[in-house]
């Protein structure tokens, strides 16, 4: 997109009001793909302000030559698979089980403004992690299967296979609905 170039340009030579308008631009579909991933607001909400935060930092070594929302979807990835890393670091030094993933909360209502989003969300996190991210780039970042498959490092038919297990899992947890 045209303006995400003039954007990256205007972020790297320090504007300000570059980084604000891309914030603005992206920070909705960020926190959808955080929270599709995590289920919990709240850390959805800090894995997207941890990314920005380092996204205003690198503005000095800033050179993406790629897309703007598939950098920072990979940097929200990134950063939900690093915090995935530490809490089975952390509970294997307490000794207990991994904990599951977060009962939706009044936060969470409210992020997902109805029943049927609530539904969906509980049913993603009943997904493998690898199946869940995959089914969440696709659709919510809308990123195509060879972006996917080079972020997650596997072949296009390893993240075409995820995305349809997910997929088929998906609609069997909710009847068809998906």
């Amino acid at each position: 997109m045209i303006e995400d170039e003039v954007l990256k340009w205007r972020f790297k030579h320090g504007s300000r009001t570059a980084l604000a308008r891309i914030y603005e631009k992206y920070v909705h579909l960020l926190l959808s793909v955080a929270l599709g991933l995590l289920n919990d607001s709240h850390e959805a909400e800090d894995v997207v302000q941890d990314v920005f935060v380092s996204f205003a930092r690198s503005a000095d070594g800033f050179g993406i030559k790629g897309s703007l929302r598939a950098y920072l979807a990979t940097c929200v990835v990134n950063r939900v698979r690093d915090q995935a890393r530490r809490e089975r670091v952390r509970q294997r030094h307490l000794d207990r089980p991994a904990a599951g993933p977060a009962e939706g909360s009044e936060a969470d209502q409210s992020l997902l403004y109805s029943e049927r989003c609530e539904r969906l969300g509980q049913a993603l996190a009943e997904l493998p992690y690898e199946q869940r991210e995959v089914v969440v780039l696709r659709t919510k970042q809308e990123m195509t299967l060879k972006e996917v498959a080079k972020l997650q490092g596997v072949s296009v038919s390893t993240v075409h296979g995820r995305y349809r297990y997910g997929m088929e899992k998906l609609r069997a947890l909710l009847d068809g609905e998906v």
